[in-house]
């Protein structure tokens, strides 16, 4: 039976239109992405379903006896409970299982055997096994553990907590009281990479119904199995991956457009002729073209609105081949050390990630190395002509006075209507370059910072955390910028994505000093598992010389750790000729590539027709065809691949 049904739902928000139609179903084990822009009323229908916010039109159905939890962005209301107790307070159905069994216990112990007594008995015991049996406290603190808190946190109170750490705590408080139905609103802010793998593995292991809003691109995509589309009109419910989603939402506004812009020529060609022999002898042919018009039914325009984020950093000036360089660096913070004997170093044209668990150090290291804080302890040199722009983590740069424009004009030097044109690339046009800096949300001040960077036209970029609090799109951008600049870049970033499209060279802060690995985020984690496995296998096999062997095996798959940057000069790979047969083979396969795309091409040129989208059953079945057309297209080059074309 399903978690969850919603069928038709409606939301208003101060007698505006939210919410229209929305329909989803969850059974346990569903993982549904709520996709849609800022504003579209994602956090809302999360509400909605939690029972924290009213429906105003449509039913909302839950399984009986079905327990809700919902993670959102709001503070913990009491702040005087330690973490702990915090924790434990969101199982309550948990606590009041033991009592019922208990109660039960003691029934039967009396004589109690009826058949309904034995039942309540079952189900109870049952559930309370789901959730880990008689020691799911130790697993709820596990699952705090998992989150990134130590023993040590435990039992702090609430209000000795960062708003960051509060709200990895309201999501430990979700997960920990095993609902049927999870409900979680941007829950990979603020955890680290370790956490945000841990997660992972988590909600994909879960029997649980999961709802979920996130930006993060790679989470969704490891996550998630549908999403409901909430952008450019009524829901749309899509059975799938993120990947796959984009993609089709992609083709499907190609589709679209081609299909509005075929019909708008169409009217307006009516239109004329209508307009031109309105009098005279064609007259009455002129009237047949105004009948045709109303009776053409608009398709609609559902593509988004277009409004993104759209730049670039331009051409960057040439400078030395090293532009920076720590020897022997050493950070602290109060009595601690974050790094001792570190070596660093960045080239011209390299892009560099920088990675390591939460309180590491990265952010400290990068206010050194732009001159924001001085080395403990080693040495720092700047190569020649490097042009550093810094882009921090929380855009304290831009302070909190004044507005967009004032603070535009202030980091940048330019005249008001120059300013108004950057910020404009940026979404700030009209009334929204007046906003005051103090009422901007956090995504707002990102892409302001972003603006101003951008008009510096550094050689060397130097960022911490950009993605934070940007939508998918504005990520996407950002990916797209940084991947075709052709200066400098060290990255710090939680957004494996990005870092898996930028990075030519990873940086991992390990064991308090700086650990350098060849090639980007895949590389790394190869790397990173390959060093785990030996570990693991040393230790299994309780020998020194075994451990030994395995280390050495993960240490070569660094890629020259810790080295001065020198790549392996070891011969390529390289393919065995292919057979007669595999000749054969290669040519059939692209005969059939050709008669695929042209299939796909056909079928696209099909959709273009406005027919094809004018009902749902019918648009459904377009989208159903152009995906199949499309994967049979990937499976034959994947087939291709393998026989080595």
């Amino acid at each position: 039976m399903a978690v969850l049904i919603a069928s038709s739902l409606d939301k208003d928000v101060s007698g505006t239109p939210l919410l229209r139609g929305v329909s989803l179903k969850l059974e346990r084990r569903d993982r549904l992405t709520i996709a849609g822009r800022n504003g579209s009323g994602k956090t809302t229908l999360l509400r909605m379903l939690a029972g924290q916010t009213s429906i105003d039109g449509g039913e909302l159905v839950l399984e009986k006896g079905a327990r809700v939890a919902l993670h959102d962005q709001r503070p913990p209301r009491q702040r005087d409970l330690s973490l702990r107790d915090y924790v434990l307070e969101g199982c309550a159905d948990l606590v009041a299982l033991e009592a019922t069994l208990t109660e039960l216990e003691h029934a039967m112990a009396g004589g109690a055997a009826d058949t309904a007594t034995l039942d309540r008995y079952s189900r109870a015991q049952a559930r309370l096994e789901h959730a880990g049996g008689y020691d799911w406290r130790e697993r709820a603190m596990w699952v705090v553990r998992g989150l990134g808190f130590t023993d040590d946190d435990l039992d702090r109170p609430l209000h000795s907590f960062s708003g960051g750490e509060l709200t990895r705590g309201s999501l430990a408080r979700a997960l920990a009281g095993d609902p049927d139905l999870l409900l979680l609103d941007e829950p990979t802010n603020h955890l680290d990479i370790a956490s945000l793998e841990w997660l992972e593995q988590q909600l994909t292991t879960m029997d649980t119904a999961v709802a979920l809003v996130a930006h993060d691109r790679w989470f969704l995509e490891s996550v998630g199995t549908a999403v409901l589309e909430l952008e450019a009109g009524p829901s749309r419910y899509f059975s799938g991956t993120w990947a796959a989603w984009r993609k089709e939402s992609a083709a499907r506004d190609l589709a679209l457009g081609r299909a509005v812009e075929r019909q708008r020529a169409e009217i307006e060609r009516l239109e004329r002729f209508a307009t031109r022999f309105r009098a005279g002898t064609r007259a009455r042919q002129a009237q047949s073209r105004v009948k045709k018009l109303n009776k053409i039914e608009r398709i609609e325009d559902r593509r988004r609105d277009g409004r993104d984020v759209g730049f670039s950093f331009g051409s960057a000036e040439r400078s030395g081949r090293v532009v920076l360089e720590m020897e022997k660096g050493k950070l602290t913070v109060a009595d601690r050390t974050l790094l001792e004997g570190a070596e660093l170093w960045l080239e011209r044209g390299e892009h560099v990630t920088l990675v390591g668990p939460n309180g590491s150090g990265k952010t400290t290291l990068l206010e050194a190395l732009v001159g924001r804080r001085p080395l403990d302890g080693g040495k720092l040199r700047r190569g020649h002509n490097a042009r550093v722009g810094y882009l921090s983590q929380h855009a304290e740069e831009l302070g909190e006075q004044g507005t967009v424009l004032d603070a535009a004009q202030r980091a940048t030097g330019l005249t008001p209507n120059k300013a108004r044109g950057l910020l404009g690339r940026f979404l700030f046009s009209g009334d929204d370059a007046e906003k005051r800096l103090s009422d901007l949300s956090g995504g707002e001040r990102r892409r302001l910072s972003l603006a101003v960077l951008v008009h510096s036209q550094p050689n060397v970029l130097v960022i911490d955390e950009p993605t934070n609090h940007l939508d998918v799109e504005s990520r996407e951008a950002l990916e797209d910028s940084l991947r075709s600049f052709d200066g400098s870049l060290l990255l710090v970033s939680h957004d494996r994505a990005l870092l898996d499209a930028v990075g030519m060279r990873t940086v991992a802060v390990e064991e308090g000093t700086l650990k350098s690995y060849e090639g980007g985020w895949a590389e790394y984690v190869r790397a990173r598992e390959e060093r785990q496995a030996g570990e693991r296998t040393g230790k299994a096999n309780g020998g020194a010389g075994k451990a030994k062997g395995a280390e050495g095996k993960a240490k070569g798959a660094e890629g020259k750790a810790n080295g001065a940057g020198a790549k392996a000069n070891g011969p390529a790979t390289t393919r065995a000729p292919l057979s007669k047969n595999g000749v054969r083979r290669v040519a059939a396969l692209e005969r059939e590539i050709a008669g695929a795309e042209g299939a796909l091409a056909a079928i696209e040129d099909e959709l273009a027709d406005p027919s094809a989208w004018s009902n749902p059953e019918r648009s459904n079945r377009s989208t159903k065809r152009h995906a199949e057309a499309k994967r049979a297209v990937e499976r034959l080059y994947e087939q291709l691949e393998a026989v080595g074309g």
